[in-house]
């Protein structure tokens, strides 16, 4: 088998086999090159032009090193506790890699700025998501490069496989592990894109030990006995610091007031864009991933398409304003966490703007959220401690624990009446 080396600015080289060549080059991996990782952040930070191209990359690099290292260490227990044989072991290293290369293929343009649009699902009630089209994409459109691959013969991996890893379904144990990887509160997805995007941002925020990580981490079982992902006690700050970069990226950057605007207007040009350009029943949004005719519909969709058609005019009065970047502005906010005077301040704030008022956005409405979270931590010598195997971190850091879900709000107007809105709200802050 040969293997092939793609220079990466985080991790220098990232190696990769001819399977993942194969899958790399195909056309619907490459439409990656043409969504931005965060959408129209460049508006305020020009270095954020990267793509979920690169992302993906990263994320596989990330998963097979936490892989090996959890291979490596937690041998025994994976093979005497979980009976896992190293012919097995060797095969879900390959799956790892596939489901974490591909795990953002389902993005829609411009990443989670587009993900408002996506159809209803009847069966949950909610809107669709990006990792509902991506399992659909891998079981539609991949299986060409998956299944009849020739490097393949030896282990039977199939797209449905890589889907159901991906998308939870499988009920296999070893399955419900590895998926802590790509998926889970110390993931390969956050472990790149905190570093990437800080590196593109031009910012410190992001930046955490990964080295530290990677050989803290482990395998062992929790209090029901069943297997999880854990940090070792000697890297629980290093775990510390990863929370602590998610916060501070989420409030500096993902949060940050003007992203924030872009990513409304974006979404609704992409509305109206949809109302005029969908060439399927589902105007206005994006077909459900319910049929391979649906998928390549969505699939048509790229940052490229809708850049074009905003340069051509289309858009509406949102496009005139990404077009002539005068954004809608913000005139008030709350706290990160604002009490019960402030929602009512806020509420005193709308009514004396009135129609003023654009729109009101919310940290828990981002796609990118800042929730309180916890990861095990193995406790060494536990045993002679007298204490359990995994403890959350937050029983041990104060830092975690006082870390309480952003609630922000902030009041748009728009960019030609901000004056007028400030003077309304003279002494309201």
């Amino acid at each position: 088998m040969k293997f092939y080396e793609i220079r990466d600015p985080i991790f220098g080289f990232i190696t990769i086999n001819e399977w993942e060549r194969d899958i790399i080059n195909h056309r619907i991996f490459q439409r990656l090159r043409r969504i931005k990782q965060l959408a129209w952040t460049d508006m305020v930070y020009p270095g954020a032009t990267h793509t979920r191209f690169e992302h993906s990359l990263g994320v596989m690099k990330i998963a097979t090193d936490m892989f090996n290292c959890i291979a490596n260490k937690g041998k025994s227990y994976l093979q005497n506790e979980l009976k896992f044989t190293e012919e097995g072991i060797r095969r879900d290293l390959i799956l790892v890699r596939l489901a974490s290369l591909l795990h953002d293929v389902g993005h829609p343009p411009f990443s989670h700025a587009g993900e408002g649009l996506m159809s209803i699902n009847p069966e949950s009630g909610k809107s669709y998501k990006h990792e509902d089209y991506t399992e659909a994409i891998i079981r539609y459109k991949m299986k060409d490069v998956i299944d009849d691959h020739p490097l393949n013969e030896n282990y039977r991996i199939t797209a449905d496989e890589v889907a159901d890893f991906l998308a939870g379904k499988s009920g296999v144990r070893r399955s419900i592990l590895w998926r802590g990887l790509v998926t889970g509160q110390m993931d390969a997805d956050r472990a790149d894109y905190l570093l990437r995007d800080s590196h593109h941002i031009g910012v410190q925020y992001g930046r955490y030990d990964l080295k530290r990580l990677l050989v803290t981490l482990t395998v062992t079982s929790d209090e029901n006995e069943g297997p999880v992902l854990a940090i070792e006690e000697g890297g629980w700050h290093a775990a510390e610091g990863l929370i602590l970069a998610r916060y501070m990226m989420f409030t500096q950057v993902y949060f940050q007031h003007t992203r924030r605007a872009y990513d409304h207007h974006v979404a609704a040009v992409m509305k109206q864009l949809l109302e005029e350009f969908q060439t399927c029943e589902h105007k206005g949004k994006f077909p459900p991933p319910t049929s391979a005719e649906n998928i390549d519909n969505y699939l048509e969709w790229d940052d490229w398409r809708v850049l074009g058609l905003i340069r051509a005019g289309y858009g509406g009065e949102d496009g005139r304003i990404l077009r002539e970047r005068k954004h809608h502005r913000f005139v008030y906010q709350t706290s990160e966490v604002p009490d019960v005077n402030e929602l009512n301040q806020l509420e005193r704030v709308c009514e004396k703007l009135g129609t003023l008022v654009s729109f009101i956005d919310s940290a828990e409405k981002s796609w990118y959220k800042f929730d309180k979270e916890d990861v095990y931590i193995y406790l060494d010598d536990h045993e002679k401690r007298k204490k359990p195997k995994t403890v959350l971190l937050s029983s041990l850091s104060s830092v975690v624990r006082g870390l309480n879900a952003v609630k922000q709000q902030r009041v748009y107007v728009p960019w030609e009446r901000k004056k007028e809105a400030e003077e309304i709200l003279e002494g309201e802050r």
